[in-house]
């Protein structure tokens, strides 16, 4: 039966299997799916991360002197309209 979703499978430890077990039990969903939500949770906490440390970067470059204004930036877009 051809599925919309690609299938993963995934060797646990029998603690983190039985972790995830009872997180699913106590949700009331199934082990896939809460599996499925504990990998899109740490997707989200890398994604993070990795702005974080990108605005981090940034920041470090940045100077009030050379920056444009709010009113510089928004002015020529409303002007290009």
């Amino acid at each position: 039966m051809p599925t919309k979703h690609p299938r993963l499978n995934v060797v646990l430890e029998p603690p983190a299997y039985r972790s995830v077990e009872r997180l699913a039990k106590q949700a009331g969903v199934s082990l896939s799916l809460k599996a499925r939500d504990l990998i899109r949770e740490a997707l989200e906490l890398h994604e993070d991360a990795y702005w974080a440390e990108a605005a981090h970067a940034r920041a470090k470059t940045f100077d009030r002197h050379t920056a444009l204004t709010h009113e510089q930036v928004w002015g020529r877009l409303k002007k290009r309209r």
